[in-house]
């Protein structure tokens, strides 16, 4: 008996042919960073991320910031964790770095061509902003972000997003800089809760603070509670 024939509409036929080799062998790429990631980090304990602009400068207020921020961080055997460039990356892993920290960063492979900055003493290349963005989350107990750009934006828009809704455990998202930040806040009040996109008490989520030294009680408070656990994604 001859095999049934298998036909196919033209829509259905264009999608075949529009499947490229390229796309499938890119799930292998996907994998072996997920998996390279895993295997590194996991020995990682009550890490902290830091994120913020790559653009500032060694004599900007919130480059020294971040680097004593670092500094704090190593003095109290808390592994600091950034994406790896230059500015305020650069910075908090310096100031771990130079004080005895574990100074981790993880790097993007950009068009402008990022490199690594040379503070830290466990370094990975990242291919997709995606798996990077989740080892930066799975592995931090705390979310500390500086000025920044877009980037450094959908960084902090992510954590909120996630945290509102109960994909992850609440730990704690703290923003340095008042003044840089106070903006972006009355925004959140007068146009996101205004309108009912959020409730005023997402707003809760992340905390405005200035003082490196106050950062750093909540972080330990969050680990001296057992608060801060482990991202489940």
């Amino acid at each position: 008996m001859m095999d049934k024939k298998i036909t196919f509409s033209n829509e259905e036929q264009y999608l075949i042919d529009n499947i490229k080799i390229n796309d499938t062998w890119r799930i292998f790429r996907i994998i072996s960073e997920l998996v390279e990631g895993f295997d590194d980090l996991s020995k990682l304990d009550k890490a902290v991320t830091v994120f913020g602009s790559a653009r500032v400068k060694e004599d900007d207020v919130y480059y020294h910031k971040a680097r004593f921020l670092g500094k704090l961080f190593a003095e109290n055997n808390i592994p600091v964790l950034t994406g790896g460039g230059p500015g305020i990356m650069e910075a908090a892993n310096r100031g771990s770095f130079e004080n005895n920290g574990i100074s981790v960063g993880l790097n993007i492979e950009l068009p402008m061509e990022q490199v690594h900055n040379p503070y830290t003493n466990l370094k990975m290349n990242f291919r997709y902003f995606f798996v990077r963005k989740l080892m930066l989350i799975k592995y931090s107990w705390s979310f500390i972000i500086f000025p920044g750009g877009f980037g450094t934006l959908d960084e902090l828009a992510e954590a909120l997003t996630l945290i509102q809704t109960n994909k992850i455990r609440p730990f704690p998202v703290i923003l340095i800089g008042s003044e840089y930040w106070e903006g972006l806040l009355k925004w959140f009040e007068d146009s996101l809760v205004y309108n009912g996109y959020i409730k005023k008490d997402d707003l809760d989520i992340f905390k405005i603070i200035d003082d490196p030294y106050d950062v750093l009680d909540v972080v330990k408070k969050c680990i001296s509670e057992n608060t801060c656990l482990e991202r489940k994604l």
